[in-house]
């Protein structure tokens, strides 16, 4: 009997949804070659191809079709009684365990006192959720439901209410020359090379906040951190880049002026789970997302310079 490891066919069903090595590879979090190998051994063990590769794409044959279709609700199942197994070692449906990143969860109050109020018999967890790695927690079922930045174009992840959105702000340096100005518009700020976030996130979250075509100064150096970036902007008198309404209210550290942008581009957090896979209790904090809508943050700006957030209404 031919023996086939769960890793293997995960990394087949990735591989299968992304048609990419590399973007498997990040998703799983493993290398490229080891994609790589596990698709060979697996081409081996059957006897024929499963994908077919040329320089410029990957695609299914026409029994990795078969193969994905007759693994995928399997795969599904086992994930599903691990998950009831974790359950009940974890006191069974009584148990939520909602991920964060960061101090966000004091933003998130009013929906989480909600719950709390009306299932107050559940162990109500928080789990903190790091930047660098925001997806696995979710996968491997250590918690039920995450708030994330949007958008989320992960396919086994679903996507539920907007939790709240924040507003997308220009961050630039006391001597710049837009330092003194009340607000700018996106195309005054095609002139400018704009720094990158420095975050440790995936493409499509960079890209997120980012509301105007991204202009960097070509370079061979890394890309930068985010300390390098702000260090940049309090020391450089030309360098600019965005910021976001949560990174102001909690890390803002009074050494660079926030210019509100006219056409007030956002950035919005959503509710996330596994996709076909929610518990009770995380379908109920979803549902209570839903009821209450999007938390809008809404900024006070004196002239260049932000002096207070506080959440509407």
């Amino acid at each position: 009997m031919t023996r086939v490891e769960l890793r293997d066919i995960e990394i087949f069903l990735t591989l299968a949804e992304e048609l990419h090595f590399g973007r498997t590879a990040e998703k799983l979090y493993i290398s490229a070659p080891r994609v790589s190998q596990s698709i060979a051994q697996q081409e081996k063990r059957i006897g024929a191809p499963l994908f077919e590769r040329t320089s410029r794409k990957v695609t299914l044959t026409p029994l990795g079709v078969q193969l994905r279709d007759d693994l995928e609700a399997g795969y599904r199942r086992i994930l599903k009684g691990v998950e009831d197994a974790r359950n009940t070692a974890h006191h069974g449906p009584e148990t939520l365990t909602f991920g964060v990143m960061g101090p966000m969860w004091q933003d998130l109050a009013p929906m989480t006192a909600v719950f709390r109020s009306r299932f107050p018999q559940v162990d109500f967890r928080l789990r903190e959720i790091r930047i660098d790695d925001p997806f696995t927690p979710i996968r491997n079922g250590d918690i039920d439901v995450a708030l994330l930045w949007l958008p989320v174009e992960e396919p086994d992840l679903h996507v539920g209410p907007t939790a709240f959105t924040e507003p997308i702000v220009l961050m630039v340096g006391p001597a710049h020359e837009l330092a003194g100005r009340a607000s700018v518009s996106l195309e005054e700020l095609a002139a400018y090379d704009i720094l990158p976030s420095g975050l440790p996130v995936p493409d499509y979250w960079e890209a997120a906040v980012f509301p105007t075509a991204r202009r960097v100064t070509e370079s061979d150096a890394p890309t930068p951190t985010r300390e390098e970036v702000l260090w940049s902007i309090t020391n450089d008198s030309e360098s600019v880049a965005f910021a976001c309404g949560q990174g102001l209210k909690y890390y803002d550290r009074g050494t660079a002026v926030y210019i509100p942008i006219d056409e007030t581009p956002t950035l919005s957090w959503g509710m996330v789970h596994r996709t076909g896979q929610i518990g009770r209790w995380a379908r109920e904090l979803v549902g209570i997302a839903t009821e209450l809508g999007p938390i809008d943050l809404e900024f006070e700006f004196d002239p260049g310079r932000l002096h207070r957030l506080h959440l509407a209404g």
